[in-house]
């Protein structure tokens, strides 16, 4: 794979003049400025046309300066902010104008330096630090370096020789000949990081980042060291002899005389192979790699990140492309990050689809933001209605043919059918779903219309959709879902054109298996519907078919709190419905709680004229009359909103005697209304209840006068002696005894009533010790009440052995004595004789 794009840069040209034994030996870089040192001790300036492209470069020679007759350049570091040059040669550093390569006045050369490096001050802003290191005397010279001087402001010892060093702030980074360690001059620690057994050549130790270096460790290993010892990547495995190394995030280069092989700090993985002739050193910077060869300058430039990413994804390594898009967010414009990432995840998900990992590339479309019109396109015969839509996903290299599938391998495909349900209904309420609603609930529909799932078809198209009509329509009339049609209409609005489709339904007798009950399901509709054009248009046929369930459409209408027609326009509608007119009644009166008279009187007549009409023509419908009567009679005795004497001459040539008694009770014609019951009814029980009933709420003295007049009522035939008898001793707690001795005949035996005047008796005596216990036990309230008034009004009192009365002297035995207002304690008695005087 290809990470960086190599160009040549420089390439030094033959003097012509026999063999040319010169060679490059350093490189130094700054901007467009490129400082080369050759084994012959010259100084080359020169600058680049540009430090970006991948076409030739042309190069324009600036100055140069001869350091001496021979010696090498052994190294070239700029620092740009003082426009000094350091250059190392025949062992001290001599610091040039970086521009004109002139020496500066007052900076004297530093000798015995075998390598340095230069970095940033700790302690001031206007100067750098250089950090020397000598061989020979094995130890590193610290210099603060500014404009126009140079002083040593540290030294540290070193156990062997340094061969290579690198430094980020106070801490040091030494290779010697057999080992690497950290030292950190500010605090005098040392930290030894690890043996090596490497020869000089080999031996890497260069800045790779923040506070992080690069070396080349045991085992051929590259190895990244924090300063303070760990490592936030893994080790590179590279290759042997390995002269230089460097990093340019997130790669790292290795060098060998002729390649230069670049890893991926991310996974380690080599990446990609660059041959050079004779290369001996590599210079990072910022935009690029330069690699130094005997006689030539390579730079190596980083294709963009967006590039390498895309490259990745085409050839589906999408783990890798993840990994590295993570890594390099930060680097990545947020706008550029989020399209790379998006199409890295939605690419993975289409390998995975087509793998048929369904869950897997479900879980990568909905986090990539995928347009479900991409997968929708992918299958035969399902829509696509945005006309400006264009499939974009990347291709990948295992796609099928859906359209072939669905030919040749029947089950795949029913699994690929089954994940475009899955998908579609997950992204229907995201974001992603508002994209193209139309499309989706279109490819739904068809999807559950063409595999006859109608269930979830139902419930698709019973909720709010965004169906396109067009298409929907002449599918479902082709499958004969007409009730399902009915339901599209519904949730697009088109209510007419729904409920028209079921009532063509029941009335052509086609129902369809799942829906029996097509006409509740128009009654509920209309009862929910908020349009009264349209109620009014179905009404009247919905009660001819079934008045009880076409009441539903205005009492539900409350139940739903959307009332849309008053209780008079509702009556004057069912008119002509009797069974509708008393169901409604029946809900104002009982369910609203109406206090209108109107509403209680049409209810009572209306419950009449069906009983009365029921006897005429339907003899057999007992059970029904008998149900109407006990509503009738309920609804009379527990309203007062109605006229009992219109209701009376109503029902007077009637056979309706309980409802008669009722009425008359209600007028205050007790013993009439007994009257009728007895004799016209002939119904000794309902006369019972009706003393009971009527009595209720009411004191015992009315209940003995209701018995009363109903044992009298008895008493006036001989033929209603035994229902004397037994009214008498099954309610004697129920009558006044000396009320019943007074009219009971003399005739009758005392045998007769003997269980009467027991029961009586009984309840008597019962009574009189109740009053006498609940008399004794308000006393004892009284009691406690004065006993807690005391406590809470008066100081306590002691007694005992010792206190005597002060009247007369004596002990106080008993727990009862007085207390004079001045304190003094008297026995009862005494205070009763002090009280006589």
């Amino acid at each position: 794979m290809k990470v960086f794009t190599p160009v040549l840069v420089f390439q030094k040209i033959p003097s012509g003049k026999g063999r040319d034994k010169s060679s490059i030996q350093c490189l130094e870089c700054f901007g467009k400025n490129l400082y080369i040192g050759s084994k012959e001790g010259l100084i080359e300036y020169i600058t680049l046309n540009s430090v970006s492209g991948e076409e030739s470069l042309s190069v324009r020679e600036v100055g140069k300066r001869q350091m001496g007759r021979s010696g090498a350049i052994g190294q070239l570091t700029a620092v740009p902010f003082l426009n000094h040059l350091l250059v190392l040669w025949d062992g001290s550093v001599t610091a040039l104008n970086m521009f004109s390569l002139e020496p500066i006045p007052g900076l004297k050369k530093i000798q015995n330096v075998s390598l340095f490096y230069v970095t940033e001050s700790v302690v001031q802003t206007d100067s750098v630090e250089l950090i020397a290191a000598s061989a020979k005397r094995k130890i590193v010279s610290v210099y603060n370096v500014c404009v126009d001087r140079w002083e040593c402001v540290r030294q540290v010892a070193l156990p062997q020789e340094p061969v290579a060093l690198a430094a980020h702030g106070t801490c040091l980074c030494v290779a010697t000949c057999d080992r690497y360690l950290l030292h950190d001059y500010q605090s005098q620690t040392t930290l030894d990081l690890f043996q090596h057994n490497l020869g000089k050549q080999n031996i890497i130790a260069n800045k790779c980042g923040k506070g992080e270096f690069i070396l080349n460790g045991p085992g051929s290993l590259g190895m990244f060291v924090m300063k303070n010892g760990t490592s936030q990547y893994p080790p590179v495995q590279w290759p042997d002899g390995v002269l230089d190394a460097a990093v340019h995030f997130q790669y790292v280069l290795a060098l060998q005389n002729q390649t230069v092989h670049i890893y991926s700090i991310l996974d380690q993985q080599l990446k990609q192979t660059v041959l050079l002739q004779s290369a001996k050193s590599l210079v990072s910077t910022e935009e690029s790699v330069f690699v130094v060869a005997d006689k030539e300058i390579h730079r190596l430039s980083p294709v963009p990140l967006e590039d390498q990413i895309q490259e990745l994804v085409k050839r589906q390594r999408v783990d890798e492309a993840l990994t590295l898009l993570d890594r390099v967010q930060d680097l990545l414009p947020k706008d550029s990050y989020k399209d790379l990432h998006k199409n890295v995840i939605c690419t993975s998900g289409m390998i995975k689809f087509y793998r048929e990992a369904f869950v897997e590339a479900k879980e990568l479309f909905m986090k990539g933001e995928l347009d479900p019109r991409e997968i929708i396109s992918l299958y035969p015969a399902m829509p696509v209605v945005s006309e400006d839509f264009t499939p974009q996903t990347t291709a990948v290299s295992n796609a099928k043919d859906l359209w072939t599938l669905s030919r040749d391998d029947w089950p795949t495909f029913r699994q690929y059918l089954s994940f475009l349900d899955d998908f579609l209904r997950e992204v229907r309420p995201t974001g992603q779903g508002q994209i193209c609603p139309q499309d989706i609930d279109s490819a739904l529909f068809k999807l559950y219309l063409e595999q006859a799932e109608y269930e979830k078809l139902d419930q698709l198209v019973s909720s709010q959709n965004d169906c396109n009509l067009q298409m929907c329509v002449p599918d479902l009339e082709q499958h004969k879902r007409f009730f399902t049609l009915g339901l599209l209409y519904q949730s697009q609005g088109q209510h007419f054109n729904a409920i028209q489709t079921w009532v063509k339904i029941v009335e052509d007798q086609s129902e369809e298996p799942l829906h029996i009950s097509v006409f509740q399901h128009i009654v509920n509709t209309l009862s929910n519907l908020k349009h009264k054009p349209i109620i009014w248009k179905f009404v009247d046929w919905v009660l001819q078919r079934d008045q009880e369930a076409g009441i539903q459409i205005f009492t539900k209408m409350h139940a739903s709190s959307h009332i849309m027609f008053a209780p008079e326009e509702v009556l004057t509608i069912l008119t002509n419905y009797a069974v509708a007119m008393i169901l409604y009644l029946e809900f104002l009166v009982n369910e609203l709680h109406s206090k209108e008279e109107k509403h209680h009187a049409m209810l009572v007549s209306s419950y009449i004229k069906w009983i009365l009409q029921s006897t005429e023509i339907d003899y057999g419908n007992e059970t029904g009359r008998e149900e109407m009567r006990h509503k009738l009679q309920m609804l009379l005795w527990q309203s007062s909103l109605y006229n009992a004497d219109t209701i009376y001459e109503q029902i007077t040539s009637s056979s309706l005697h309980v409802e008669k008694a009722i009425l008359l009770g209600k007028s205050g014609k007790h013993k009439k209304a007994l009257q009728v019951l007895v004799y016209e009814e002939k119904d000794q029980q309902a006369a019972v209840s009706y003393c009971w009933r009527t009595s209720a709420g009411r004191d015992g003295k009315f209940t003995q006068g209701m018995f009363l007049t109903l044992l009298q009522i008895y008493l006036e035939s001989t033929h209603h002696v035994i229902a004397a008898v037994d009214l008498l001793n099954q309610n004697a707690a129920s009558f006044d005894l000396v009320s019943v001795l007074r009219v009971l005949p003399g005739s009758w035996s005392l045998k007769l009533v003997l269980r009467f005047l027991c029961e009586s008796m009984r309840g008597t005596v019962h009574d009189k010790r109740m009053r006498g216990l609940e008399m004794s036990l308000a006393k004892v309230e009284t009691l406690r009440h004065k006993h807690a008034l005391m406590e809470a009004t008066h100081e306590k009192i002691r007694v005992d052995r010792g206190c005597v009365c002060h009247s007369c002297q004596k002990r106080l035995t008993g727990p009862e004595f007085l207390r004079r207002p001045t304190g003094e304690l008297t026995h009862v008695s005494c205070h009763g004789g002090e009280s006589g005087h």
